[in-house]
């Protein structure tokens, strides 16, 4: 059986797609995955499953919307594969703020962009992950802002601290 990190994508943002993680985490114990743990309020998941990962995405999407009432992308990482990002870590040179350092998941790997700069804001691309060092926060960023002007497959965003409280619960 595999652990999972099981990441939603936009769910808890505001008044609509609202999920509770107590409800989140018994309905998927009662459809048979083990070990489930959530963490936040974010559509962070861990849970274990004998399906593969290219099966359990849809089998969760679908759970989801029948349970809840709306689709969310569910955007999945094994233990290897979770590790593997961490252990990467290809701003934590840069990156002293854990709050402030960010890991975007995608579905599938993004191509590479070139052209988005700002002063001490610094990204790179590997694979299906984004590494985004925002110094002085999300919210204003011209960096986040012009990323999301980029067509990506579907991604979810986790700062480095959820990030390695995942894997550390995996």
């Amino acid at each position: 059986m595999a652990s999972y990190a099981v990441l939603l994508r936009g769910i808890n943002l505001g008044k609509n797609r609202r999920i509770a993680m107590a409800d989140l985490k018994t309905t998927l114990t009662e459809a048979g995955y083990t070990n489930v743990t959530t963490l936040l309020q974010s559509g962070n998941v861990v849970l274990g499953s004998d399906l593969p990962a290219a099966k359990l995405a849809p089998a969760l999407e679908q759970l989801i919307e029948e349970r809840f009432g709306f689709f969310s992308d569910v955007i999945l990482r094994s233990r290897d594969e979770l590790a593997r990002v961490v252990a990467h870590n290809p701003l934590g040179d840069v990156a002293n703020d854990g709050s402030r350092y960010f890991v975007s998941f995608a579905k599938d790997a993004s191509a590479p962009f070139d052209g988005v700069t700002d002063g001490e804001e610094r990204y790179v691309v590997d694979g299906a992950e984004t590494y985004i060092w925002c110094p002085y926060g999300m919210r204003d960023s011209p960096l986040i802002k012009a990323l999301g002007k980029i067509k990506t497959p579907p991604a979810t965003m986790r700062n480095w601290n959820t990030v390695e409280k995942i894997l550390a619960l995996m």
